[in-house]
């Protein structure tokens, strides 16, 4: 039994991704789940991956981990754009699903995608795991204390430097970009205000830049936004930065609140407090967001827990992306047709 007292996860592993081991490998052995099977393109890199993480099997396909009964768990961390057509397998199959962010290339993808899990009855989660630590949880219980005052502007920035030139997340037929892989965290935390700023956010205007060499491909998008209770915000992102930042701050009529790493909170558990009364520091604590998402999600599956995300809010977070692309005139990422 795993340490909550409920049956393990039975994890299927598509690829051998990097990121893996930290979203998932780790809250896995601390939860006590399974690491039943991975699948990678390059089988060499899969039976290395399996070795050094303790996972039971290496499979020979993408295929063929689906199809195994053991299997009743798949995490896609592949590129984004493979995120929308092994989803839909994956579904179609039966298999509960965790997906890294986004879950598709774009609206319509994501769309099937909801779809495909309201017919399967299985359970499907966007990873957005910043969401499930207390730092996330303590942003939203500030607002709903009414010690900020009304909620008056919200600004996030999540940038990293830039990865290597053959990197697919400069890949627009893998459907690359900075907003794909960094801006869809502020989107989305902009959005997750909604309940203390008088409705979702809509977009006001957004513009980008570029990647040199890669036409299509955003370098680095601002998205600007409003609220229907009259606060705006802003989510910036940037792939070529001179250094990995996160932040997020929120501004209400009697104060404000800032987060040096909303999206890796182990890294920096601090939140800074500015009211009339002065400034504190609350630390919320280094354990890992994504121990907390893996747990929250195991609780879906064994036990019907209620999650704060499913199809219909990936759904409504890409036809976000969709958007702020629109306005900044490099149009939707087009669908990936490779298996």
């Amino acid at each position: 039994m795993s340490e909550s007292g409920r049956e393990p996860l039975r994890i299927g592993i598509l690829g051998a991704a990097r990121i893996t081991e930290r979203s998932l490998v780790v809250p896995a052995r601390a939860g006590g789940h399974r690491l039943v099977a991975v699948a990678a393109r390059d089988r060499s890199r899969a039976e290395a991956f399996a070795e050094t993480h303790g996972v039971e099997r290496v499979l020979g396909s993408y295929a063929e981990l689906l199809a195994d009964p053991e299997v009743e768990v798949v995490y896609n961390p592949l590129a984004n754009g493979l995120h929308g057509p092994w989803n839909l397998a994956a579904l179609a199959a039966g298999k509960h699903v965790l997906s890294e962010k986004p879950s598709a290339s774009n609206a319509a993808e994501a769309v099937e995608v909801r779809e495909a899990a309201a017919t399967s009855g299985a359970v499907f989660m966007e990873a957005f795991h910043y969401l499930f630590h207390p730092v996330t949880r303590r942003l939203h219980e500030l607002l709903a204390s009414g010690e900020l005052g009304e909620l008056r502007h919200v600004e996030a920035m999540v940038a990293i430097p830039a990865p290597e030139a053959t990197d697919p997340r400069w890949s627009l037929p893998l459907a690359g970009g900075a907003l794909m892989d960094l801006g869809c965290y502020g989107l989305h935390a902009l959005r997750m205000l909604a309940p203390w700023a008088g409705g979702a956010p809509r977009l006001r205007s957004a513009r980008a830049g570029e990647r040199a060499g890669a036409p299509g491909v955003d370098e680095w998008l601002d998205a600007e936004l409003e609220y229907p209770g009259g606060a705006t915000g802003a989510a910036r992102c940037h792939m070529a930065y001179d250094r990995l930042e996160m932040s997020i701050r929120l501004t209400g009529g009697l104060g404000e609140v800032t987060v040096p790493n909303f999206v890796l909170p182990q890294t920096d558990d601090r939140v800074v407090i500015r009211t009339g009364d002065g400034e504190r520091t609350e630390r919320l604590g280094t354990r890992s967001s994504y121990t907390y998402q893996l747990e929250a999600f195991a609780a879906r599956v064994r036990e019907g827990a209620p999650l704060p995300l499913g199809p219909d809010d990936a759904v409504t977070t890409m036809r976000l992306i969709d958007a702020c692309y629109e306005a900044a005139g490099l149009g939707p990422r087009p669908r990936t047709t490779a298996g």
